[in-house]
């Protein structure tokens, strides 16, 4: 069996998150009753004239930026002409070109397996409309609802030839590419609901060879991880076929979720069997440098640059600084936490722990619980000045997530502050030495892992209130 390398082209589209759709004034949501959000534009009637949508360009542009394209200051829409039911004008507008696209020759840093980042080569980003959606009707027929027809749609080509290689490194730039969709506010991400697809293009080559095996597209893939399982599987399929002496014909093909397997739906076109060409409709989009600066000067802070300056700025390691900035909104509680006074490391231990646990349970996001940031940061001071234990913070905590009430009304009301007075303490410590004599024998004897026995008791006694520290000491001068 030969040994192959594998290249993977990613191909994805997110459905921006406009109000309205790319060439009309119809409502962009999902769902709904089929066909109830559509017009004469988006249905392509005759006589209906497109106008382009200010806010999608706008989007696009700042994803292309972010993703550090070069910008075409001047831009034009074109056809891209097949006849398919979910299509109803015969064309879908689009842009077509290697400087055309809004965004072109950009890349996008991902991290790397063993470590530092591998740069990941992005040919375009463009904007372009929606298709309508097939459905499987009850009686057995097919219906299409073009409720989603004309929905903006970016889509962003990585370089030829392609930079990934796998499916762990295509998994990964779909994660930072989601996150960067997210941190702009341009796309909801929701792969499982088909706002942001991908169309892996998957080909092999015997390892020493320069050119490109045939590619296969993938499709219907609505999860990261069936992005991952997808490459791999054609991995497999191509190499069989290739070790058997067949041919890799060029085609799309779906993939199976229950049966994790792809299959054939239909030979790939050629870009030459699309038609491409300048849509009479539309004038062609100009930008002044003034304009395009302006939306990079209000480009937030990215997720790679965040996540590193966690690490530079906070002390925080690769897994903490990972989970805080995995979710736009998650990150920025923990900022303001940090801005109201919270110590970094002890913030992040609670939100990524306790705080995380309770809310995922729920299924709800932290902005809608009854936490806050002003709790976390009472709960960790009252923590860090040896108010109460770490045992105490976490019934407090509990308490604070049920009620809304502050932490440190919470300890006043239950009196549960910790105990820090030796005289308060070691009367306890000597009842339960009294009361376990044949405990303290083996102490004695040499088996200092009773030790730790000895040291619950005294911290059930003292129903979690008696600080360790003082236990500790005392313990080991009334041992003695």
């Amino acid at each position: 069996m030969a040994n192959y390398v594998c290249s993977v082209g990613m191909e994805v589209h997110a459905e921006l998150a406009t109000k309205s759709k790319m060439f009309c004034r119809c409502q962009v949501a999902f769902g709904g009753e089929p066909n109830t959000r559509t017009c004469p534009v988006c249905l392509g009637l005759p006589g209906a004239m497109p106008v382009p949508n200010r806010v999608a360009i706008e989007m696009v542009i700042k994803t292309a930026l972010a993703l550090n394209c070069k910008i075409a200051m001047n831009s034009i829409f074109h056809r891209k002409n097949y006849f398919y039911p979910d299509l109803p004008k015969g064309y879908q507008v689009s842009q077509y070109g290697e400087e055309n696209p809004l965004g072109y020759h950009g890349y996008l840093d991902i991290p790397a397996a063993g470590g530092g980042t591998k740069r990941i080569g992005i040919r375009r980003v463009h904007l372009e409309e929606d298709t309508g959606k097939l459905m499987h009707l009850p009686s057995g027929g097919s219906g299409v609802d073009y409720n989603r027809a004309g929905t903006p749609l970016m889509e962003i080509v990585t370089d030829f030839p392609p930079d990934i290689h796998n499916g762990d490194e295509a998994k990964e730039y779909m994660t930072q590419l989601r996150q960067i969709l997210l941190y702009l506010g341009v796309c909801d991400g929701k792969m499982e609901e088909g706002s942001m697809r991908c169309e892996p293009n998957i080909s092999i080559r015997p390892e020493g060879q320069e050119e490109l095996g045939v590619k296969s597209e993938l499709k219907n893939l609505n999860s990261f991880r069936s992005v991952q399982l997808g490459i791999a599987f054609e991995v497999r399929r191509q190499s069989a076929m290739l070790d058997a002496g067949e041919k890799v014909l060029q085609e799309t093909r779906g993939w199976n979720e229950q049966k994790e397997s792809s299959f054939a739906m239909r030979l790939k076109e050629a870009e030459n069997d699309y038609r491409y060409f300048p849509c009479p409709d539309l004038v062609p989009m100009q930008f002044t440098e003034d304009y395009v600066e302006c939306l990079r000067s209000n480009l937030p802070e990215l997720p790679l640059a965040k996540f590193m300056r966690y690490q530079k700025e906070f002390g925080l390691n690769d897994y903490d600084a990972n989970l805080l900035t995995s979710d736009v909104e998650w990150a920025r509680w923990f900022e303001e936490a940090i801005q109201k006074g919270g110590e970094p490391k002890a913030i992040c231990n609670w939100m990524n722990s306790e705080f995380a646990k309770l809310i995922n349970e729920e299924g709800i996001l932290a902005r809608q619980s009854k936490i806050t940031p002003e709790h976390l940061v009472q709960l960790t001071n009252l923590i860090a000045d040896g108010t109460i234990s770490g045992k105490i913070a976490k019934k407090v905590f509990m308490d604070a997530y049920q009620t809304g009430k502050m932490p440190a009304e919470l300890v006043k009301e239950s009196g549960s502050t910790q105990i820090t007075d030796d005289s308060a303490v070691r009367p306890i410590i000597e009842a339960v030495l009294a009361a376990n004599p044949d405990v303290v024998e083996k102490y004695k004897s040499g088996q200092q892992s009773v030790r730790g026995f000895l040291v619950g008791q005294i911290m059930r006694e003292s129903q979690g209130r008696a600080n360790p520290a003082v236990v500790n000491k005392l313990l080991e001068e009334l041992l003695q």
